[in-house]
């Protein structure tokens, strides 16, 4: 698991190799990955936008942005936390991603970038 810690939000990511959706001999390669996002925080705050930076290692990178996070830009009270799934698709065994969350504090109305550390895609033969 990888975590990191901004302005008071905890984001935490854990990854997960989708054998049954990928196809190797076509270069599909699926990776799931879990969020959860914590507030460590006094003040409630809502997420947003979400922007992705995805690395293949063959060199190809992507960027995705949107709005929230699997059609949904959760409420998270002080002392709460929000979990969700999503996938990525690459074209080779190995691969990362990071990115950022923009967050809003709603007590003053004022929004923040939240990072989303940087966690690898690693289909588990490349591990031994």
């Amino acid at each position: 698991m990888v975590t990191a810690i901004t302005l008071g939000v905890k984001i935490s990511v854990e990854t997960t190799y989708q054998d049954e959706h990928s196809n190797p001999a076509n270069e599909h390669f699926m990776f799931a990955y879990r969020i959860t996002i914590e507030n460590l925080t006094d003040y409630t705050v809502q997420l947003k936008r979400r922007q992705w930076f995805i690395f293949d290692s063959n060199g190809i990178q992507r960027e995705v942005e949107g709005e929230g996070v699997v059609g949904e830009q959760p409420i998270i009270e002080p002392g709460e936390s929000h979990s969700y799934v999503s996938a990525c698709n690459l074209n080779t065994d190995i691969g990362s991603m990071s990115g950022n969350y923009l967050m809003h504090r709603l007590a003053d109305d004022k929004d923040f970038i939240v990072a989303i550390p940087e966690f690898e895609l690693i289909v588990p033969y490349r591990l031994n």
